[in-house]
């Protein structure tokens, strides 16, 4: 038995526009709620490795490194996009701008963590910097947290350059 299937109509004109979308601003509350949550985690990892390893991790350079440089691709994603759009005025793709606000909203919330999380390890060092490995841990922590904060401070100049005025 053969069944035949009709042909779907044309459906191109009849579907309805789709409502223009929104992405509300990365709010200051959820930067500094993220933030905290590292600032805790990262305060807790000392105790709990050592009491887990007997020794608590090193930082080391690479990660700072790391961070410094993640933080100036954000920066010059954001001074090109800003240049782009505001003295150029040249429009984005609508696809291209919204992945450079979605990545501007995951950078600022995981930099603000990263952050957190590295200021929380250095704030755990803070009375035990008798010895040179403590010092180095506290100065690497301390620089990693720096790098997370520029990061954050870009990816909300990414989000601020994405902006257009509404008559755009």
């Amino acid at each position: 038995m053969t069944r035949e299937l009709d042909p779907l109509p044309d459906q191109d004109d009849q579907e309805p526009p789709e409502p223009p979308g929104h992405i509300r601003n990365t709010s200051p509350g959820s930067v500094t709620a993220f933030a905290l949550v590292g600032l805790v985690f990262g305060w807790a990892v000392r105790p709990v490795a050592i009491a887990w390893r007997g020794t608590a991790p090193t930082v080391g350079w690479l990660p700072v490194f790391a961070l410094f440089f993640a933080a100036a691709v954000v920066c010059a994603v954001a001074w090109s996009t800003y240049r782009a759009i505001h003295h150029r005025h040249e429009r984005l793709e609508p696809h291209h701008a919204v992945n450079r606000l979605v990545l501007a909203k995951a950078c600022a919330l995981a930099g603000a963590m990263v952050a957190g999380a590295y200021f929380g390890y250095a704030l755990s060092w803070l009375g035990n910097t008798d010895s040179d490995l403590a010092k180095l841990r506290l100065t690497q922590s301390v620089l990693a947290g720096l790098a997370g904060v520029v990061v954050v401070a870009g990816a909300l100049l990414l989000e601020r350059a994405c902006r257009v005025s509404r008559r755009d």
